[in-house]
């Protein structure tokens, strides 16, 4: 039987700004990536957000990233690694220590937007993230691409594959960037069928249709597009019925 965990990005809005409707996708998902104040999120949201985190069962992953709020995160910054090493652990000890109030702990570590992508083709990023994790809690989990610059890394760390349902993938295995059209797949039916082959076959079709070898071990469906909780529980629904069960990784 195929095992596979679903996980969104929550905790985004700031202050009297919501993004997204996170109570409703803490009941479809089995892990949570919080975001932990640096691309959005602030700590009374960091908190509400662990403590339905907590009440649901659901595993809670920091989601950090470059010091980047009023760009959500997204845009490409050139970061000294033992700065940007520091800024991984502030946030990582900040978004565990509000999890521990709330009965439970951060498990896993997942970096967000450009610099998810960074780490993944730049192992001198991909380093200082690891570091980071490494001085914190070298047994928790790194959430990243298969193929990533982070296995190269790891150097002891666990690193976990996923895949990305409602994400466009070049020939090569990457994300197509959200700068070009066509990066983000709203259709539910093409959404649905995506994560169902990812899940089983571990494949997908690229964006000029050649199909590519995805095996990975969590499957993201994002929290911030139109439509997302409905999407999340026909994303869920599917893969029940396709016999794949919905474990969390960490």
């Amino acid at each position: 039987m195929a095992v596979i965990d679903v996980n969104a990005d929550l905790g985004e809005g700031f202050g009297i700004w919501a993004l997204g409707d996170d109570l409703a996708l803490l009941d479809v998902i089995t892990s949570a990536n919080v975001a932990c104040g640096f691309h959005a999120g602030d700590p009374l949201i960091m908190r509400r957000v662990c403590a339905a985190a907590v009440e649901r069962g659901v595993v809670i992953g920091a989601q950090v990233s470059y010091r980047d709020l009023a760009g959500f995160g997204r845009r490409e910054m050139d970061v000294a690694a033992p700065e940007l090493t520091a800024e991984i652990l502030y946030q990582l000890a900040a978004l565990d220590g509000i999890a521990r109030t709330e009965g439970g702990r951060v498990a896993y570590v997942k970096p967000h937007g450009a610099l998810y992508n960074r780490v993944s083709r730049d192992a001198g990023q991909a380093q200082a993230v690891a570091d980071a994790v490494r001085a914190y809690d070298a047994s928790l989990p790194l959430l990243t691409l298969p193929g990533s610059a982070v296995y190269e890394v790891a150097d002891g760390l666990t690193v976990v594959a996923e895949c990305f349902a409602d994400r466009a993938y070049t020939p090569s295995g990457g994300l197509v960037s959200r700068r070009e059209p066509g990066a983000v797949v709203h259709d539910e039916k093409a959404v649905v069928e995506r994560a169902v082959r990812m899940a089983v076959d571990g494949t997908v079709v690229a964006v000029d249709g050649s199909e590519v070898a995805l095996k990975a071990r969590s499957i993201c469906v994002h929290g911030d597009t139109p439509g997302a909780v409905a999407l999340a529980r026909s994303v869920r629904a599917a893969l029940s019925g396709a016999g794949v069960a919905l474990e969390p990784f960490a």
